[in-house]
């Protein structure tokens, strides 16, 4: 050992033994505490944080059979479950070190010792000490992590009627094993949804596994999603297992699905259908389970209609639909998103920025918001940046005009606001020849809200 580590607790009724092995180990461990006594061992190990506990097998009552060590050995091991122990003993065989291991024991070190080689079982044991502290301390932070995120929807804020239908349904489809599809226009929060499903699921401990079809090369998709054999084609240097295999068992969220061509629909949709992937160049199927959430941005069902998705995996993958409406749609979670992202980004930014002006939530308020929650979180970085004071100003925010657009000359005769919105929506609707899509990207709404508006409007 090269610098002084580790805490070592040495237990020998022979005060000699005691007095060599301190000696020797001084020089290359931080602290080596003694005792003749056995008795004393459930208050040293509860009072000291020791990382080796020598412990000698063979006590004065009991010199050979090593009956009273492996006592102690279970005494110790019932106090602190992770205690590294190594047997003592001038009575050894190699049955007696096999039964050692068996009853928890990490090593066996006969008298008389080598010290070159008992200095290295010691370096090795304190190494395995720190590990076994480091992966607690590891699992210790992922428990508190998942603590955080294991809390209902945390990473969604609002009150709309919206949002909380959104939560209502999440809470439902959560515990099931329902295929879900979750629609809505870019940074709304998809993958939140997926993710909130699967933390709220019987598959909790296992995998969740986030696919963007969108950025898979269409000459990839198998190879990626299915795998592939060493061998299969010229850089295949070794067996790949694909998405489907490691998401096995847990979930498997697949991004932007509306962007998927035709023949990778088909193929998407036998895998499905069969619960089993065969890999690039293998010729036998592996079974899979997965609870598949898939997601887009397109207007699916517009897609089916034009024959540009496939009727049959809509069906596979939509069990249950999520819509997660747009922020212009749900203005009103606007102040507590942006006080949300100002209490993130102040402390990550060390400012001590406590909210926004009124004038500043007047302009927020006031936007179109094309980017949705997302565009929100990174104008409100960009302010906290920026920003010199502790309020958040109007000047802190810089967005850019709304695009231009052909006005719809309209006659209005009436200040009714639904008279209005009628008129407006019918001149919107002959404009684009009955193109729902095309008229609700024109008013700044989706193709849902324009049938309900629709609807109500007799339309």
């Amino acid at each position: 050992m090269n610098k002084k580590v580790g805490k070592i607790l040495v237990v020998d009724d022979n005060e000699d033994i005691l007095f060599a092995l301190k000696l020797l180990l001084k020089p290359h461990v931080e602290l080596v505490n003694t005792t003749g006594n056995p008795s004393d061992i459930p208050d040293l190990v509860k009072k000291g944080d020791y990382d080796v506990i020598l412990l000698d097998m063979n006590f004065t009552k009991d010199a050979i059979s090593g009956q009273e060590g492996f006592y102690w050995l279970e005494k110790i091991l019932e106090i602190d479950p992770s205690a590294i122990v190594v047997f003592i003993t001038a009575y050894g065989d190699a049955e007696k070190a096999v039964k050692a291991i068996k009853a928890g024991a990490t090593d066996f070190i006969l008298k008389p010792w080598q010290n070159e080689k008992l200095i290295a079982t010691i370096a090795s044991t304190v190494k395995l000490k720190q590990s076994q502290c480091e992966a607690q301390s590891l699992k210790e932070r992922q428990k508190e992590i998942s603590n955080v995120l294991d809390k209902p929807f945390h990473e969604f804020i609002g009150n709309s009627k919206a949002m909380l239908d959104v939560f209502a349904t999440i809470q439902k489809v959560a515990k099931t094993d329902a295929n879900v599809l979750i629609l809505g226009e870019n940074g709304t929060g998809k993958e939140l949804v997926a993710r909130a499903l699967h933390r709220n699921s019987a598959r909790v401990e296992e995998v969740f596994i986030s696919v963007d079809l969108g950025s898979i090369a269409e000459t990839l998709f198998e190879s990626e999603l299915f795998g592939h054999e060493k061998g299969a084609f010229t850089d295949a240097k070794k067996d790949k297992p694909g998405r489907f295999e490691i998401a096995s068992g847990g979930t498997l969220f697949l991004d932007e699905i509306g962007n998927l061509s035709l023949p990778l629909q088909s193929k998407l949709l036998t895998i499905i259908e069969r619960r089993e992937v065969t890999r690039v160049g293998a010729n036998k199927p592996k079974h899979i389970d997965v609870r598949l959430i898939c997601a887009t941005n397109n207007d699916i069902h517009q897609m089916v209609s034009e024959s540009t998705f496939r009727q049959d995996l809509l069906y596979r993958i939509n069990t249950v639909e999520i819509h997660l409406p747009p922020l212009r749609e749900r203005y009103g979670d606007i102040p507590l998103l942006a006080n949300h992202f100002i209490g993130i980004y102040s402390k990550k930014y060390r400012k001590e920025i406590v909210g926004l002006s009124a004038e500043a939530l007047k302009k927020l308020n006031q936007y179109h918001w094309p980017g949705n929650v997302r565009e929100l979180q990174h104008a409100i970085e960009r302010a906290i940046i920026m920003s010199d004071a502790n309020v958040l100003q109007p000047d802190d925010f810089l967005f850019a005009p709304p695009k231009s657009s052909k006005v719809i000359e309209t006659e209005l005769n009436t200040f009714n606001l639904d008279e209005i919105e009628k008129t407006v929506i019918d001149k919107v609707l002959k404009q684009f020849q009955g193109n729902i899509t095309q008229a609700a990207n024109e008013l700044g709404i989706t193709r849902t809200s324009l049938y309900r508006r629709m609807e109500k409007y007799d339309l």
